[in-house]
């Protein structure tokens, strides 16, 4: 059997939504596609968080936190379309895809916001909840943001072919 990319060979392949999952002998297995575009993305949301939280943190010293949030949000979010798309989903930056990557963070914004005002509520400090918010937010963020450029892609394929 031909091994078309994926992490082991003598394959049976399911498909469940986006991720092709593989069972073989060992287990199930994720296609090294998906892997590459998670560890991508790590890469980029590690930036992406940086530059969240230093703007988030210096803002929240002279200004409310929600404020400070969404200025902090605004930044990342300006260097993140244009690296989701070129680097981690190596797709071309479309009307379509920035329409439905605008989509998937108004989604992520008004959930990191929610997050942002329980975890101060429940007693951590201004400093400390945005790690609480990221730990739920990102993953969440990640399958958003690659069923966006993943299903755009399709329609386009559909289109071409058709």
């Amino acid at each position: 059997m031909q091994n078309y990319g994926y992490l082991c060979s003598n394959v049976r392949e399911r498909n469940f939504t986006d991720y092709k999952l593989l069972m073989c002998k060992k287990g199930l297995h994720i296609k090294k596609e998906a892997i590459g575009e998670m560890i991508r993305f790590s890469v980029v949301g590690v930036l992406i968080t940086v530059i969240h939280y230093v703007v988030y943190w210096l803002l929240q010293l002279v200004m409310n936190i929600n404020i400070a949030w969404t200025a902090g949000y605004i930044a990342g979010f300006i260097v993140n379309y244009y690296l989701s798309a070129r680097y981690i989903f190596r797709e071309k930056t479309t009307a379509e895809n920035g329409a439905g990557f605008g989509g998937a963070h108004l989604v992520n914004y008004f959930l990191q916001m929610g997050l942002l005002n329980f975890f101060v509520w429940m007693g951590l400090s201004a400093e400390m909840a945005p790690v609480g918010v990221y730990a739920v937010s990102i993953p969440v963020n990640f399958l958003l943001v690659r069923f966006v450029f993943k299903h755009f892609k399709r329609e386009k394929t559909k289109e071409e072919a058709a």
